[in-house]
Protein backbone atom coordinates (compact mmCIF):
# COMPACT_ATOMS: atom_id res chain seq x y z
CA UNK A 1 0.00 0.00 0.00
CA UNK A 2 1.32 3.45 -0.92
CA UNK A 3 2.16 5.99 1.79
CA UNK A 4 0.77 9.52 1.59
CA UNK A 5 2.23 12.01 4.06
CA UNK A 6 0.37 15.11 5.18
CA UNK A 7 1.52 18.13 7.15
CA UNK A 8 -0.72 18.78 10.13
CA UNK A 9 -1.39 22.52 10.57
CA UNK A 10 0.32 24.12 13.56
CA UNK A 11 -0.80 27.67 14.24
CA UNK A 12 2.16 30.05 14.27
CA UNK A 13 4.54 27.54 12.69
CA UNK A 14 3.42 25.97 9.41
CA UNK A 15 2.50 29.09 7.45
CA UNK A 16 3.38 29.54 3.77
CA UNK A 17 6.92 30.70 4.57
CA UNK A 18 7.67 27.51 6.45
CA UNK A 19 5.83 25.35 3.90
CA UNK A 20 7.78 26.74 0.97
CA UNK A 21 11.15 26.46 2.71
CA UNK A 22 10.36 22.94 3.87
CA UNK A 23 9.26 21.81 0.41
CA UNK A 24 12.36 23.33 -1.18
CA UNK A 25 14.93 21.65 1.04
CA UNK A 26 13.31 18.46 2.35
CA UNK A 27 10.21 17.31 0.50
CA UNK A 28 8.34 14.15 1.42
CA UNK A 29 5.04 15.89 2.21
CA UNK A 30 2.31 15.30 -0.35
CA UNK A 31 -0.24 17.77 1.03
CA UNK A 32 0.04 20.68 3.46
CA UNK A 33 -2.92 21.73 5.60
CA UNK A 34 -2.86 25.46 6.24
CA UNK A 35 -3.36 26.68 9.82
CA UNK A 36 -7.02 27.43 10.55
CA UNK A 37 -8.98 30.49 9.56
CA UNK A 38 -10.96 31.82 12.52
CA UNK A 39 -13.44 34.67 12.11
CA UNK A 40 -14.49 35.33 15.74
CA UNK A 41 -17.99 36.38 14.72
CA UNK A 42 -16.90 38.90 12.08
CA UNK A 43 -17.46 37.91 8.45
CA UNK A 44 -14.09 39.24 7.34
CA UNK A 45 -10.90 37.43 6.30
CA UNK A 46 -7.87 38.83 8.11
CA UNK A 47 -4.88 39.82 6.03
CA UNK A 48 -2.61 37.16 7.57
CA UNK A 49 -5.07 34.46 6.47
CA UNK A 50 -5.25 36.01 3.00
CA UNK A 51 -1.46 35.90 2.67
CA UNK A 52 -1.20 32.38 3.97
CA UNK A 53 -3.47 30.75 1.42
CA UNK A 54 -2.94 33.16 -1.50
CA UNK A 55 -2.13 31.07 -4.55
CA UNK A 56 0.91 33.22 -5.37
CA UNK A 57 2.42 32.19 -2.02
CA UNK A 58 1.78 28.48 -2.56
CA UNK A 59 2.65 27.97 -6.22
CA UNK A 60 4.53 24.67 -5.87
CA UNK A 61 2.50 23.19 -3.04
CA UNK A 62 -0.70 21.24 -2.64
CA UNK A 63 -2.46 23.13 0.15
CA UNK A 64 -5.83 22.62 1.83
CA UNK A 65 -7.29 25.54 3.82
CA UNK A 66 -8.77 24.89 7.25
CA UNK A 67 -11.51 26.57 9.27
CA UNK A 68 -12.11 26.80 13.01
CA UNK A 69 -15.75 27.61 13.75
CA UNK A 70 -18.99 26.45 15.37
CA UNK A 71 -21.17 28.64 13.20
CA UNK A 72 -22.73 27.71 9.84
CA UNK A 73 -22.73 31.28 8.49
CA UNK A 74 -19.02 31.61 9.20
CA UNK A 75 -18.38 28.27 7.53
CA UNK A 76 -20.32 29.32 4.43
CA UNK A 77 -18.51 32.67 4.31
CA UNK A 78 -15.11 30.97 4.34
CA UNK A 79 -16.27 28.45 1.74
CA UNK A 80 -17.19 31.31 -0.59
CA UNK A 81 -13.80 32.93 -0.01
CA UNK A 82 -11.64 29.87 -0.60
CA UNK A 83 -13.73 28.86 -3.63
CA UNK A 84 -13.07 32.33 -5.11
CA UNK A 85 -9.37 31.52 -4.91
CA UNK A 86 -9.82 28.20 -6.67
CA UNK A 87 -9.71 25.84 -3.69
CA UNK A 88 -12.21 22.99 -3.78
CA UNK A 89 -11.72 21.52 -0.29
CA UNK A 90 -12.08 22.99 3.19
CA UNK A 91 -10.91 21.14 6.28
CA UNK A 92 -12.88 21.62 9.52
CA UNK A 93 -10.85 21.72 12.73
CA UNK A 94 -12.47 19.75 15.54
CA UNK A 95 -9.14 18.95 17.06
CA UNK A 96 -7.65 22.04 18.68
CA UNK A 97 -7.22 21.21 22.39
CA UNK A 98 -6.48 24.62 23.89
CA UNK A 99 -8.90 25.94 26.56
CA UNK A 100 -9.37 29.35 24.89
CA UNK A 101 -10.84 27.48 21.91
CA UNK A 102 -12.57 24.62 23.74
CA UNK A 103 -14.34 26.99 26.15
CA UNK A 104 -16.03 28.61 23.13
CA UNK A 105 -17.30 25.23 21.94
CA UNK A 106 -14.86 25.01 19.07
CA UNK A 107 -12.07 22.62 18.16
CA UNK A 108 -12.17 19.47 20.28
CA UNK A 109 -14.77 21.18 22.48
CA UNK A 110 -17.35 20.76 19.71
CA UNK A 111 -17.03 16.99 19.31
CA UNK A 112 -19.59 16.28 22.04
CA UNK A 113 -22.25 18.42 20.29
CA UNK A 114 -23.40 16.21 17.38
CA UNK A 115 -26.52 18.31 16.81
CA UNK A 116 -24.51 21.44 16.06
CA UNK A 117 -22.09 19.49 13.87
CA UNK A 118 -25.08 18.09 11.98
CA UNK A 119 -26.64 21.54 11.49
CA UNK A 120 -23.42 22.99 10.07
CA UNK A 121 -22.66 20.07 7.77
CA UNK A 122 -26.25 20.00 6.53
CA UNK A 123 -26.17 23.65 5.49
CA UNK A 124 -22.71 23.41 3.95
CA UNK A 125 -23.64 20.39 1.85
CA UNK A 126 -27.02 21.81 0.83
CA UNK A 127 -25.78 25.30 -0.01
CA UNK A 128 -22.30 24.73 -1.49
CA UNK A 129 -20.37 22.29 -3.63
CA UNK A 130 -17.22 22.39 -1.49
CA UNK A 131 -15.51 19.17 -0.45
CA UNK A 132 -15.37 18.90 3.34
CA UNK A 133 -12.76 16.99 5.32
CA UNK A 134 -12.33 16.78 9.09
CA UNK A 135 -9.41 17.10 11.51
CA UNK A 136 -10.43 15.74 14.92
CA UNK A 137 -9.35 14.53 18.31
CA UNK A 138 -11.21 11.55 19.77
CA UNK A 139 -12.99 13.86 22.17
CA UNK A 140 -12.19 16.44 24.81
CA UNK A 141 -13.06 14.76 28.11
CA UNK A 142 -12.92 11.14 26.93
CA UNK A 143 -12.14 9.14 23.81
CA UNK A 144 -15.69 7.86 23.27
CA UNK A 145 -17.06 11.31 22.42
CA UNK A 146 -16.09 10.83 18.80
CA UNK A 147 -18.20 7.67 18.65
CA UNK A 148 -21.27 9.81 19.32
CA UNK A 149 -20.31 12.09 16.44
CA UNK A 150 -19.74 9.34 13.87
CA UNK A 151 -23.46 8.69 13.14
CA UNK A 152 -23.75 12.35 12.11
CA UNK A 153 -20.51 12.37 10.13
CA UNK A 154 -21.53 9.18 8.33
CA UNK A 155 -24.54 11.02 6.88
CA UNK A 156 -22.35 13.26 4.72
CA UNK A 157 -19.92 12.66 1.83
CA UNK A 158 -16.83 13.78 3.72
CA UNK A 159 -13.54 13.28 1.92
CA UNK A 160 -11.71 12.07 5.02
CA UNK A 161 -11.40 12.26 8.80
CA UNK A 162 -7.92 12.83 10.19
CA UNK A 163 -7.94 11.63 13.80
CA UNK A 164 -5.33 12.68 16.33
CA UNK A 165 -5.13 9.72 18.71
CA UNK A 166 -5.49 11.81 21.88
CA UNK A 167 -8.28 13.63 23.70
CA UNK A 168 -8.27 17.40 24.03
CA UNK A 169 -7.61 17.46 27.78
CA UNK A 170 -4.24 15.84 27.16
CA UNK A 171 -3.08 18.74 25.02
CA UNK A 172 0.14 17.08 23.80
CA UNK A 173 0.94 15.30 27.06
CA UNK A 174 1.02 11.58 27.60
CA UNK A 175 1.08 8.99 24.85
CA UNK A 176 -1.34 8.41 22.00
CA UNK A 177 -4.25 6.04 22.61
CA UNK A 178 -3.94 3.50 19.82
CA UNK A 179 -6.65 1.24 21.23
CA UNK A 180 -9.22 4.01 21.05
CA UNK A 181 -8.02 5.00 17.58
CA UNK A 182 -8.51 1.39 16.43
CA UNK A 183 -12.05 1.51 17.82
CA UNK A 184 -12.76 4.57 15.65
CA UNK A 185 -11.99 2.56 12.53
CA UNK A 186 -14.90 0.24 13.34
CA UNK A 187 -17.42 3.06 13.70
CA UNK A 188 -17.05 5.17 10.58
CA UNK A 189 -17.67 4.59 6.90
CA UNK A 190 -15.24 7.35 5.97
CA UNK A 191 -11.59 7.19 5.02
CA UNK A 192 -9.50 7.78 8.15
CA UNK A 193 -6.08 9.42 8.32
CA UNK A 194 -3.82 8.79 11.32
CA UNK A 195 -2.28 11.67 13.29
CA UNK A 196 -0.23 11.70 16.49
CA UNK A 197 3.39 11.23 17.62
CA UNK A 198 4.96 10.29 14.30
CA UNK A 199 8.48 11.31 15.27
CA UNK A 200 10.80 8.56 14.00
CA UNK A 201 11.01 6.22 11.04
CA UNK A 202 10.93 3.20 13.34
CA UNK A 203 7.87 4.54 15.15
CA UNK A 204 6.15 5.06 11.83
CA UNK A 205 6.97 1.51 10.76
CA UNK A 206 5.33 0.18 13.93
CA UNK A 207 2.20 2.25 13.33
CA UNK A 208 1.99 1.10 9.73
CA UNK A 209 2.25 -2.51 10.84
CA UNK A 210 -0.46 -2.00 13.48
CA UNK A 211 -2.81 -0.20 11.07
CA UNK A 212 -2.22 -1.71 7.60
CA UNK A 213 -5.52 -0.25 6.36
CA UNK A 214 -4.23 3.31 6.84
CA UNK A 215 -2.42 4.87 3.88
CA UNK A 216 -2.59 8.58 4.81
CA UNK A 217 -0.43 9.74 7.71
CA UNK A 218 -0.42 13.24 9.19
CA UNK A 219 2.75 14.57 10.82
CA UNK A 220 2.58 17.58 13.13
CA UNK A 221 5.23 18.52 15.68
CA UNK A 222 7.55 15.78 14.38
CA UNK A 223 7.75 17.61 11.07
CA UNK A 224 9.34 20.65 12.70
CA UNK A 225 11.45 18.72 15.20
CA UNK A 226 12.98 16.67 12.37
CA UNK A 227 12.37 18.12 8.90
CA UNK A 228 14.23 15.16 7.38
CA UNK A 229 11.64 12.72 8.72
CA UNK A 230 9.07 12.72 5.86
CA UNK A 231 11.74 12.14 3.22
CA UNK A 232 13.25 9.32 5.28
CA UNK A 233 9.85 7.72 5.77
CA UNK A 234 9.24 7.84 2.03
CA UNK A 235 12.67 6.29 1.40
CA UNK A 236 12.12 3.81 4.25
CA UNK A 237 15.52 4.54 5.73
CA UNK A 238 16.82 5.57 9.15
CA UNK A 239 20.01 6.99 7.61
CA UNK A 240 20.23 10.75 7.31
CA UNK A 241 21.69 12.25 4.13
CA UNK A 242 25.44 12.97 4.17
CA UNK A 243 24.80 16.68 3.63
CA UNK A 244 22.43 16.94 6.59
CA UNK A 245 24.17 19.96 8.23
CA UNK A 246 24.31 21.85 4.93
CA UNK A 247 20.66 21.21 4.09
CA UNK A 248 19.41 22.20 7.55
CA UNK A 249 21.58 25.34 7.53
CA UNK A 250 20.18 26.47 4.17
CA UNK A 251 16.63 25.75 5.31
CA UNK A 252 17.20 27.71 8.52
CA UNK A 253 18.71 30.68 6.69
CA UNK A 254 15.87 30.77 4.18
CA UNK A 255 13.29 30.73 6.96
CA UNK A 256 15.19 33.44 8.85
CA UNK A 257 15.37 35.64 5.74
CA UNK A 258 11.62 35.30 5.21
CA UNK A 259 10.82 36.46 8.72
CA UNK A 260 13.45 39.19 8.57
CA UNK A 261 11.65 40.52 5.50
CA UNK A 262 8.12 40.34 6.91
CA UNK A 263 8.50 41.06 10.64
CA UNK A 264 9.46 44.39 12.14
CA UNK A 265 12.55 44.65 14.33
CA UNK A 266 15.29 42.27 15.39
CA UNK A 267 13.48 41.32 18.58
CA UNK A 268 10.42 39.95 16.77
CA UNK A 269 12.48 38.02 14.22
CA UNK A 270 14.68 36.46 16.90
CA UNK A 271 11.67 35.54 19.04
CA UNK A 272 10.00 33.94 16.05
CA UNK A 273 13.06 31.82 15.27
CA UNK A 274 13.46 30.90 18.94
CA UNK A 275 9.96 29.40 18.88
CA UNK A 276 11.10 27.06 16.08
CA UNK A 277 14.20 26.11 18.04
CA UNK A 278 11.95 24.63 20.72
CA UNK A 279 11.46 21.91 18.11
CA UNK A 280 14.75 22.11 16.18
CA UNK A 281 16.55 21.40 19.46
CA UNK A 282 15.62 17.73 19.10
CA UNK A 283 18.08 17.50 16.21
CA UNK A 284 20.94 18.62 18.47
CA UNK A 285 20.70 16.63 21.72
CA UNK A 286 24.43 17.06 22.38
CA UNK A 287 24.29 20.87 22.22
CA UNK A 288 22.23 21.81 25.28
CA UNK A 289 24.53 24.60 26.46
CA UNK A 290 24.68 26.18 22.99
CA UNK A 291 20.92 25.84 22.58
CA UNK A 292 20.43 27.86 25.76
CA UNK A 293 22.40 30.67 24.13
CA UNK A 294 19.95 30.70 21.25
CA UNK A 295 17.07 31.08 23.71
CA UNK A 296 18.84 33.95 25.47
CA UNK A 297 19.74 35.84 22.27
CA UNK A 298 18.22 39.31 21.94
CA UNK A 299 19.86 40.55 18.74
CA UNK A 300 20.75 39.22 15.31
CA UNK A 301 24.43 39.13 16.27
CA UNK A 302 23.84 37.10 19.43
CA UNK A 303 21.45 34.80 17.61
CA UNK A 304 23.78 34.18 14.66
CA UNK A 305 26.71 33.41 16.95
CA UNK A 306 24.65 30.96 19.00
CA UNK A 307 23.24 29.17 15.95
CA UNK A 308 26.72 28.94 14.47
CA UNK A 309 28.00 27.31 17.66
CA UNK A 310 25.21 24.74 17.57
CA UNK A 311 25.82 23.83 13.95
CA UNK A 312 29.62 23.68 14.26
CA UNK A 313 29.59 21.71 17.50
CA UNK A 314 26.99 19.11 16.62
CA UNK A 315 27.81 15.52 15.78
CA UNK A 316 24.73 15.16 13.63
Amino acid sequence: MSTTLLSSPLQGFTDYRFRNAFHRYFGGIDTFYAPYIRLNGKLKIKSNYERDIALKNNTNLEVIPQIMTNDADEFLFVVKYIRSLGYTELNWNLGCPYPMVVNKCMGSGLINDPQRIDHILKRVHEETDVTVSMKMRMGYEHSKEILQAFPVLNKYPLKSIAIHARIGKQLYKGGVDLESFARCLDHTSHKVYYNGDITTVEGFRQLKTKFPQIDHWMIGRGLIADPFLPGMIKADTVVYPDNKPEVFSKFHDTLFAEFEQHLKGEKHVVMKMQSYWEYFADLFPDQKRELKRINKAKSFEEYDLAVGEVLRGSNY
